[in-house]
């Protein structure tokens, strides 16, 4: 079985055939531009291996931002609609240099307007096989995907299963109940998630799924006190790191390890420390648009003396607070290990007197007041960490793949409640 949605399944040899089918009907030059902009699903997955097929460069759109702005600029052919994959189909498989563009994504844009990234068939391969080597291969492997598409998160499991020749199981969107059922019981042995998604599992009653051997939690660290309740639970999860840039995962702690690292390097993935401490990545998987083949991530990290990444946090997300840096993630996962709080975010305000003071702001699941948080804090951190606010809301800033915009917080401090 090659792909599974709620209502369509999909085999090997019927996508090869409508892949090819699909490629003759696109009727595109190689090299050639082909946006896809169709919904998460089969005729999604048949539209991204046709252009493969067809040696075409698969853009997928996002459905979500307005018509106008959709289509990235320097496209030839635009998939709006199903392919109808009825007529004959290209002669011969393709063969394709594992140094040619095989899509083209767009990041995130958690900070700052969104980029387009090339990557290759070789960096899809040698991600998929760093992966494998990573969380180990269940030749009956079934991966829930419920993350968009168009982000390399979720894309990347529908590359991967096709190169392991397992099975890919994809929601539309994420919805708790769907997503329960199919853990609970569709026998998913993978599944995705990002904190916040584990969190809502968790609390719809997520307990001891029969086939899940792996959560990859990915777009963030997982607090501590929600691994210990996923553990609780009979969830076994694994922290990754990664980047659009680098076709996904950089740093994959093996299954049931249940710290707050990202875990080492990628077997074919090189990491090292620039002197401020950040995190620089090369390899196989890296983007042929990184400049000098050492990316330069942007984020602040640590490398234990086995080569485990500890992952801070952005290093323009840094608070000086009276000269002190003060980093985000260590005062959220004090915040965090409260019992009344969900998850919480934390950003800085400009303050005449300390150039930077600490803020949050935090989503809970019980009545808590802001005194009683940052009296919280101040019993695990010292008094410059400590939130001089703490504003209440009833959910962070996201984006589509579920990283925060820290960007918005201090717009949505203020407009909280205190």
């Amino acid at each position: 079985m090659a792909v599974e949605t709620g209502e369509r399944r999909l085999r090997y040899r019927e996508l090869e055939r409508l892949a090819a089918a699909g490629a003759h009907e696109l009727a595109v030059a190689p090299g050639s531009r082909v946006a896809i902009a169709l919904a998460p699903g089969i005729d999604f997955v048949v539209a991204l291996h046709a252009c493969l097929r067809a040696g075409a460069v698969a853009v997928p759109v996002d459905l979500r931002t307005p018509a106008r702005s959709r289509l990235p600029l320097g496209v030839d052919a635009v998939i709006e609609q199903p392919l109808e994959c009825s007529g004959s189909a290209l002669a011969g498989a393709p063969e394709h240099e594992l140094d040619a563009t095989a899509v083209l994504l767009r990041t995130s844009g958690t900070s700052g307007e969104p980029t387009e990234v090339p990557l290759t068939f070789g960096n899809l391969l040698w991600s998929a096989i760093g992966s494998a080597v990573a969380l180990g291969l269940d030749p009956r492997e079934r991966w829930l995907c419920t993350l968009p598409l168009v982000h390399v998160g979720g894309l990347s499991i529908i590359v991967r299963s096709a190169i392991y020749g397992t099975t890919a199981v994809v929601h539309e969107r994420f919805v708790l109940a769907d997503a329960l059922d199919a853990l609970m019981e569709r026998e998913i042995t993978l599944v995705s998630v990002v904190a916040t998604t584990l969190t809502r599992l968790l609390d719809g009653g997520l307990a001891d799924p029969p086939a899940l051997r792996c959560a990859l939690a990915g777009g963030g660290s997982v607090p501590a006190a929600l691994l210990r309740r996923a553990r609780s639970a009979g969830v076994v999860v694994s922290q990754t790191y990664g980047l659009t840039e680098a076709c996904s995962q950089v740093a994959t702690q093996a299954p049931g390890e249940g710290s707050v690292d990202a875990g080492p390097p990628l077997f074919c993935t090189r990491v090292a420390l620039a002197p401020d401490g950040e995190i620089l990545v090369s390899g196989p998987t890296l983007s042929p648009a990184v400049v000098g083949g050492t990316l330069a991530t942007g984020d602040l990290g640590e490398l234990g003396a086995d080569g485990t990444l500890h992952v801070i946090g952005r290093k323009s997300d840094a608070i000086i607070s009276g000269g002190e840096n003060v980093a985000p993630s260590e005062v959220e996962s004090v915040l965090e290990e409260h019992p009344a709080v969900v998850e919480a975010a934390v950003y800085g305000v400009a303050d005449q007197q300390w150039g930077e003071v600490v803020h949050a702001l935090v989503v809970v699941r019980a009545d808590v007041g802001a005194d009683a948080l940052r009296a919280h804090c101040a019993e695990r951190l010292g008094g410059f960490k400590v939130p001089k606010a703490i504003a209440f809301t009833d959910s962070l800033p996201r984006t589509a793949s579920g990283k925060l915009q820290r960007a918005r917080l201090a717009v949505d401090g203020r407009n909280a409640k205190p």
